[in-house]
């Protein structure tokens, strides 16, 4: 942790900037968003079920329009809310 002393007649202004940059050089913060957003390794398995997955949606979503019986806009209109599987 960055440790910054107050200087005799310095403004808490001027002091949280001096923390601030010593926080900011010591590369805590981008350490910290590393970690932050990293993302576990999928295994191959798990990359092909879900490559397999995208395929066979992709394949239903053309045979519905194919046959008439659902819309490019069904499908574009919809959106998930973040943080939702």
């Amino acid at each position: 942790m960055a440790e910054v002393k107050r200087k005799r007649g310095e403004s808490f202004e001027g002091l949280l900037r001096r923390f601030s940059r010593k926080v900011q050089e010591s590369g805590r913060i981008l350490q910290a968003k590393k970690i932050r957003f990293h993302a576990k390794p999928s295994s191959k398995n798990a990359t092909r079920g879900l490559a397999l997955r995208r395929e066979q949606l992709r394949e239903k979503r053309e045979y519905l329009i194919k046959t008439g019986q659902a819309t490019e806009e069904d499908f574009r209109s919809r959106r998930r809310r973040p943080g939702r599987r």
